[in-house]
């Protein structure tokens, strides 16, 4: 899947937002890209996910034993390439602020777990839902979003593979440029910006 063709899927689905947003970071950016409106048709979240498989190398797929996601913005792109894959698709939420594996789910020691994201900007939640996935008793081999807004820089502690990179710039909330400042600031996502 070509950037083009990625951008088309997000622009079709009014996903691809510009304006002043406030990320789960804290950080602000001019662009928002949101997963949440382009895996709500299950047609263009397959051919997404599917572009995002054919970027995993054979080798790390066929030692994936499950996905598990972070809630909320991971679920859906989690269970999309837990599908592709053919193998159990689970999540970590934050009850208490903390992720945690709950509702039942569980694993056994030493499974072999890919971490899935929607947007990676710092990796931070990531990093923390990869230790819910250890603490658990998963061994995370690999991780992977549909977005990478760090542009390759995030370091999550194992090899990150996604759909797209980006290179939108971010901003410290007092740092902000003064034509995005201008700017009413949003928060589009669905936690509380840090």
């Amino acid at each position: 899947m070509t950037e083009d063709e990625i951008f088309a899927e997000f622009r079709a689905a009014d996903a691809l937002l510009e304006g002043h947003f406030i990320l789960s970071s804290g950080l602000r950016s001019p662009k928002y890209l949101q997963c949440a409106r382009v895996l709500m048709d299950p047609a263009r979240a397959a051919r997404l996910i599917a572009g995002l498989c054919a970027k995993i190398p054979d080798a790390v797929k066929k030692e994936i034993d499950a996905v598990v996601a972070p809630a909320m913005g991971g679920i859906l792109a989690g269970y999309e390439l837990a599908r592709a894959l053919n193998v159990p698709s689970m999540f970590v939420e934050r009850p208490t602020g903390t992720f945690e594996l709950r509702r039942g789910f569980r694993l056994e020691p030493g499974q072999k777990i890919f971490m899935m994201e929607d947007v990676v900007t710092t990796g931070l939640s990531s990093r923390e839902a990869i230790a819910a996935i250890r603490e658990a008793g998963g061994e995370v081999i690999a991780g992977g979003c549909l977005v990478d807004r760090s542009n390759g820089t995030a370091d999550i502690g194992v090899p990150l593979y996604s759909l797209i990179a980006l290179d939108v710039p971010t901003y410290e909330a007092a740092k902000v440029p003064p034509e995005l400042a201008n700017i009413p600031a949003v928060k589009p996502g669905s936690r509380k910006a840090a």
